[in-house]
């Protein structure tokens, strides 16, 4: 079968690297098995521009020193498993370093590594013979997730295991898609917990959130936004960083929006650029939240004017110092071919590192060294479990596939550095924690807190180990709007949930800050609040009782009242045929004391608490029957005038008022209406009980509710009558001395008319229990005026003046009454 062109170049490339020989490389070993290493020893952001296919030239100018300690430790890892007597007995391990200087020229490595004598073909069934397998049985890398993404399919291809060191975005955990990929740092969603816990410890609220412009960057700003939704933070201000991002546009954008808490979660060489600019736009006064990529950064700690830009915080993998790397690292050095070697040709690239020393390389930042480290052990022990090693020796009859160390690193649960590395079911690390870290005043990480991943979740912060830029003990505040004060209520400002105004609950309102910060809640019917509360309080149920000493009094006076009008009753019963009692009205004498004596029954219906038949009794007994009393009053007082005044000028009146019994007739026709009038009132609105919760609000006044509308036609002809029965009586004025009706009727309605409105006066500026109180003294002032004015005087007569209740007396009255008239 005839090639296609490109698999023939592709070949021609693979022969070309594995015929490559050179000077002896720090980036291969021969081995038993081989384990492939990608590492980002240099790195060239800027995008490269050419016409023609090209090397690209990773000069000392584009050495990452954090990269080549890793690098470097890979190396220590499988030196010091070979030096194991315990770890792959007899087994020598070898590795395949290849440097990632730009994703655009990583293939060729990667073509390499997969290659199995110099050609990739697919995986058919099991090989006969060792030498057509790959020696590589595993992958330590790639650094960064966007590599990942672009070396992990050739690798899932074939089942051969990926073990990522610094790949953390969230894509690597769908094992649908990457089925051989393992990590030994952990995703993305882990490190943007820790920096929301810290968020939420410093009660920072209005934040920016800068990440670099690939899959990592993305990933980590959409677990930020998902993380904060049902928290207080908002983010106010988003950008995605990469080499055309004019910094100093975006920090005064920052500014503009009186941000305090940046988070920069980004790799060094994007966070680099980004921080000196802020230093060079002198932006002061800031809290920059690092991400693990690069919050133990050396070189950033010791530019000129870093002080200024504020406080920075990091999140970090742990410092761990891991044994023999550093004598290592000073022997490697140490070593001729070092010295030799100025420049190495490998992976189609030239490098230059050998200018490095063992300070530089031990300086550099420590970040994900254990991951590294943890990672060549991992697949040290899946292959040690294939090979079924054990008591000094390994089985070599085994024919080493990648896919059977994927299964055993699945399995895998050994303890390294006090740590038991085990993965979960999506190839995540099911070990480590995370450092909280402050750059203090002397350049150095200095850790202040940690959050604990496995095998619980706890978070800690020791807050007197920062010494912040504003003050050393005072927390800085990155708040769109200040906290509302106790009481108050939020309204939104804008599009986000931080950025509200402050008002005031009022009266029988509160807001719960904790629940729905944004409403008053209204109180119950039961409960009530002041201006400003949190939370409502039990109303005090308040009313007058049968047995409050008040009540006590008022109900002996009404039953002093009864016990007087039955007596006076009797005594003008007993002389109802004296001229005292006749001219008092005779026989509705004992119609208005038996009115009375019903209207002031009302009183016991005022105390305790009101119900429906409580309520209607309060009102209807007094309203009915005083109108009726009223009514007798207005005929007694008609019929003095009449006699004196009106008789002898209008006879014809007089006689038919005496034919056809006009005071009965006037009488009962102001019961009939009465009565009509209370029942179509109370058949629209009845009196019911009442809850009097507005004049005192920390107060329920048990009382009853009467209509308007219900009572207005009653209280207008109780009203009516008053005012007849008072022009009627103020007519009889100038009446006999000692015939004194007249006189007494008038009195007792001007006692009537000020009770009223006395208590009128008090209704209108008082509303308390002791209302009701005042309401039953003006029921016993209007029914005593009359006993006391009116009937007491007769009583008085007949008991202590009897020589002035007799016929001749009253006649020589009206003679004299006559006589002075006509002249």
């Amino acid at each position: 079968m005839k090639c296609p062109p490109s698999l023939w170049v592709m070949g021609s490339l693979l022969c070309a690297l594995t015929q490559w020989t050179g000077a002896t490389s720090e980036f291969q070993l021969e081995g038993d098995y081989v384990i492939g290493g990608l590492f980002g020893v240099h790195h060239v952001s800027a995008p490269v521009d050419h016409d023609r296919p090209e090397a690209i030239k990773c000069s000392r100018e584009n050495l990452t020193e954090s990269s080549h300690r890793r690098f470097q430790l890979m190396r220590f890892s499988v030196e010091e498993i070979n030096n194991s007597t315990n770890l792959l007995p007899n087994v020598s391990l070898g590795y395949e370093i290849f440097d990632h200087c730009s994703d655009m020229h990583n293939f060729p490595a990667i073509l390499h590594l997969i290659s199995v004598n110099g050609s990739i073909q697919p995986w058919s069934e099991p090989h006969k013979n060792l030498s057509s397998v790959s020696k590589v049985i595993a992958l330590v890398g790639t650094y960064t997730s966007p590599n990942a993404l672009t070396a992990a399919p050739l690798f899932m291809t074939n089942l051969i295991p990926m073990v990522s060191y610094g790949a953390s975005s969230s894509v690597f955990s769908r094992k649908q898609t990457f089925p051989s990929f393992f990590r030994t740092v952990h995703p993305n969603k882990d490190v943007i917990k820790v920096i929301v816990d810290i968020m939420l410890h410093f009660k920072w609220r209005w934040v920016a959130f800068l990440n670099v412009d690939d899959d990592y960057g993305n990933d980590g700003q959409k677990l930020f936004r998902e993380n904060i939704k049902n928290t207080q933070i908002c983010l106010a201000y988003t950008k995605a960083l990469n080499h055309h991002t004019n910094h100093s546009k975006t920090l005064k954008q920052i500014e503009a929006q009186k941000i305090n808490v940046i988070i920069v979660f980004a790799p060094e060489w994007t966070a680099e650029p980004l921080i000196q600019s802020a230093i060079q736009n002198n932006v002061t006064n800031k809290v920059w939240i690092a991400g693990d990529a690069w919050s133990l950064n050396k070189k950033l700690p010791t530019v000129k004017g870093i002080r200024n830009i504020g406080t920075v915080i990091g999140v970090a993998e742990p410092r761990m110092k891991i044994p023999g790397f550093s004598d290592f690292i000073y022997s490697s050095k140490s070593q001729s071919h070092f010295e030799d070697a100025a420049q190495q040709e490998f992976c189609n690239q030239v490098c230059d590192c050998s200018n490095l020393s063992a300070a530089d390389i031990l300086a550099a930042d420590p970040s994900f060294s254990f991951p590294v480290y943890s990672a060549v052990y991992a697949i040290a022990h899946a292959l040690h479990n294939v090979l079924e090693c054990g008591a000094g020796t390994c089985n070599d009859n085994i024919t080493v596939y990648p896919h059977m160390v994927l299964a055993e690193l699945k399995k895998s649960n050994f303890t390294l550095l006090n740590h038991n590395i085990q993965f979960d079911e999506n190839g995540d690390p099911n070990f480590g924690t995370y450092a909280i870290v402050f750059w203090n005043h002397t350049g150095d990480a200095q850790e202040v807190g940690n959050h604990t991943l496995h095998p619980s979740n706890k978070f800690f912060i020791d807050d007197a180990k920062i010494k912040w830029h504003t003050s050393e003990t005072m927390v800085p505040i990155s708040l769109c709007s200040p906290e509302c004060p106790q009481g108050y209520a939020k309204k939104h400002v804008g599009g986000h949930k931080c950025c509200f105004t402050c008002y005031i609950c009022k009266n029988g309102s509160y807001v719960n800050s904790t629940e729905d910060p944004y409403s008053c809640i209204n109180c119950k019917d039961t409960e009530w609040s002041a201006e400003g509360s949190t939370s409502c309080s039990l109303r005090v149920v308040e009313y007058i009782p049968f047995t409050d000493i008040g009540a006590i009094l008022i109900m002996c006076g009404a039953w002093s009242f009864i016990g007087l009008t039955i007596a006076t009753s009797v005594l003008l019963a007993i002389n109802y045929n004296t001229p005292v009692v006749r001219s008092a009205g005779g026989p509705m004498c004992f119609l208005i004391l038996s009115c009375l004596t019903l209207s002031s029954l009302s009183v016991f219906f005022y105390f305790d608490k009101p119900t429906e038949c409580f309520c209607i009794l309060r009102s209807l007994p007094f309203i009915l029957f005083y109108s009726v009393c009223l009514a007798c009053f207005v005929v007694r007082s008609f019929q003095i005038v009449c006699i004196f005044k009106t008789a002898a000028k209008f006879p014809m009146l007089y006689s038919w008022w005496m034919k056809y019994h006009g005071q009965w007739l006037l009488i009962t026709g102001t019961f009939v209406t009465q009565a009509l009038l209370l029942l179509i009132g109370y058949s629209c609105g009845p009196p019911k009980p009442y809850n009097e919760t507005l004049w005192y609000p920390e107060k329920i006044i048990l009382s009853c509710e009467i209509g308007l509308k219900a009572n207005s036609g009653p209280v207008i002809l109780l009203l009516f009558l008053a005012c007849l029965c008072f022009i009627f009586s103020y007519m009889g004025k100038n009446l006999p001395k000692n015939y004194n009706e007249a006189k007494a009727i008038t009195f007792c309605l001007f006692l009537l008319i000020l009770t009223w409105i006395i208590f009128a006066t008090v209704y209108m500026l008082y509303r308390g229990k002791h209302i009701q109180t005042v309401n039953t003294l003006a029921v016993l002032s209007s029914v005593y005026s009359f006993l006391l004015w009116y009937f007491f005087p007769k009583c008085y007569i007949i008991i202590f003046q009897p020589h002035r209740n007799t016929q001749q007396y009253f006649q020589g009255l009206i003679q004299n009454y006559t006589k002075t008239i006509s002249q």
